[in-house]
């Protein structure tokens, strides 16, 4: 979205931190999100060389793309190559977008099922946690007296 404003520095920083998220893994899956589009790391390191070639940077973009052919499964690699020549004769990218409609919506079996859960169990009301205090009610906070918070002689036989 900020690639799309204009706004270059954001969109460079918005794809160094999906790539900070994905921790060096290959991809990651939102399928429990309701997301059926998988999130690539070559597909963040080519936004990336899209973004730095926005912000005039085409050495950085060129190794960018480089580490992005690394990281693309094995036999297709073609769009890549295309796009490192295009880098290299100082060539705009276009960045790869979530196709439009899959951006979090989950399935309908999938909401239909949801049940509400109770997480925090029944409620009981605990009088008082003081062993001498017999008051039931509910007030301010009383004032202490002397020996109030001592158990009594009845209750330590």
């Amino acid at each position: 979205v900020h690639l799309q404003l204009a706004m270059y520095e954001e969109a460079l920083y918005d794809c160094s931190m999906a790539l900070t998220h994905l921790r060096n893994n290959p991809f990651i899956d939102y399928k429990q999100l309701g997301l059926r589009h998988m999130l690539c790391a070559w597909e963040v390191l080519y936004n990336t060389a899209s973004v730095q070639c926005r912000l005039g940077l085409w050495q950085e973009a060129r190794i960018t793309l480089e580490e992005a052919i690394r990281q693309r499964p094995e036999g297709r690699t073609t769009s890549l190559n295309v796009a490192l020549e295009r880098v290299q004769n100082h060539l705009f990218l276009e960045p790869i977008h979530v196709p439009l409609g899959e951006f979090f919506r989950p399935r309908k079996e999938e909401v239909e099922q949801l049940d509400s859960k109770d997480f925090l169990g029944k409620p009981k009301v605990i009088s008082s946690v003081i062993p001498n205090d017999e008051y039931i009610g509910f007030e301010p906070l009383r004032p202490q007296r002397e020996g109030f918070y001592e158990p009594s002689v009845n209750g330590v036989r």
